[in-house]
């Protein structure tokens, strides 16, 4: 930008104690009340951790490496700003505060950083794994609105590892989407389809990331899991997953994706299931009724959690395209 077109107010003498008004002021004629307010915070936060640490030159330019080194190794098919924002804590506390949840509904987690964007679509009863190795899975399950209506036609996204705790993206060598598929929920709101068992896995943990865990002493794994994500007009995007009970890791997962509510007990496919579904007697079975909140009942939800936790912070906010900013009215 032009330095002649802007109007800079002028610097006071910068000290440890100033310097944070100072940034606030040449900051301040953003037009953006929310970015304003986002950004003010965020320096606001950042410079009081430099001063209550007194962080040295040596910390910060580690720090600056460390964030360096996280974006050189991601790509596209390996997030690691996700995979950071996971084992922080960080991306469950996002989720949970812009997707809020009324009680009799699904919880959301962690997205995680091995979701992709060109699993097929697939019909009802599609077999999504290719592991000659894996154990056999049926998953049925039906998504349904919180009065218990089942809702048609909504996309469900599901991936999951393979049997050695691996997803296709991770092997050099993939041609094709494996592990994963898109469906569709039928007139009764019904998915199913065929899946291996899941297992725990580590996270990535050859890169900045994993080194930051060793330095923590914190191991890298996830307990066993089968992702989901579902999205349909109308109703607010749910990114979820579903949690074998039992698993060593499902009270020390690397990246805090478990919550009560989303661990299941595997079930056992019968004769009756074996002859309507084509899956051999005593396969494992997952089943589970999902449901869905809809956009304007989390807007509410949220709108209503945001002012009040501004009112519990001593601060007169109003909403601004749905996010709460600074009321100087």
């Amino acid at each position: 930008m032009d330095p002649s077109e802007v109007e800079i107010p002028p610097l006071k003498d910068l000290t440890i104690d100033n310097i944070t008004d100072n940034v606030h002021l040449i900051n301040s004629r953003c037009p953006d009340p929310r970015l304003k307010y986002v950004l003010e915070l965020l320096v606001a936060h950042v410079h009081d951790f430099a001063r209550e640490t007194r962080l040295s030159s040596q910390e910060w330019m580690a720090g600056l490496q460390f964030l360096t080194s996280v974006g050189q190794i991601s790509s596209d098919v390996r997030q690691e700003f996700i995979l950071l924002s996971d084992v922080l804590g960080l991306s469950l506390l996002v989720d949970s505060i812009d997707h809020p949840k009324p009680p009799s509904s699904t919880e959301g987690t962690v997205l995680g950083p091995f979701h992709t964007h060109d699993a097929a679509l697939e019909s009802n009863g599609a077999e999504i794994s290719g592991d000659p190795d894996g154990e056999p899975c049926l998953v049925l399950c039906t998504v349904k609105d919180g009065e218990g209506r089942p809702i048609p036609g909504v996309k469900i996204d599901v991936w999951e590892t393979d049997s050695k705790g691996f997803y296709d993206v991770q092997y050099s060598n993939r041609v094709s989407p494996d592990g994963r598929a898109v469906l569709k929920s039928d007139e009764n709101g019904q998915f199913w389809f065929k899946a291996i068992v899941p297992v725990p896995y580590p996270i990535p943990h050859d890169g900045p990331v994993g080194k930051l865990l060793k330095l923590l002493k914190r191991h890298p794994y996830r307990p066993s899991h089968m992702h989901f994500m579902f999205e349909k007009p109308g109703f607010d995007h749910l990114i979820t997953s579903l949690f074998p009970r039992g698993d060593p890791y499902e009270g020390s997962d690397a990246v805090f994706g478990v919550k009560e509510s989303l661990v299941i007990d595997l079930l056992t496919v019968d004769k009756e299931l074996r002859d309507e579904y084509g899956i051999e007697e005593g396969s494992k079975l997952i089943r589970h009724d999902f449901v869905l909140v809809t956009e304007s009942d989390t807007s509410k939800l949220r709108n209503e959690r945001a002012m009040s936790a501004m009112r519990a912070q001593g601060k007169r906010m109003k909403m601004y395209n749905g996010l709460p900013v600074p009321d100087v009215d």
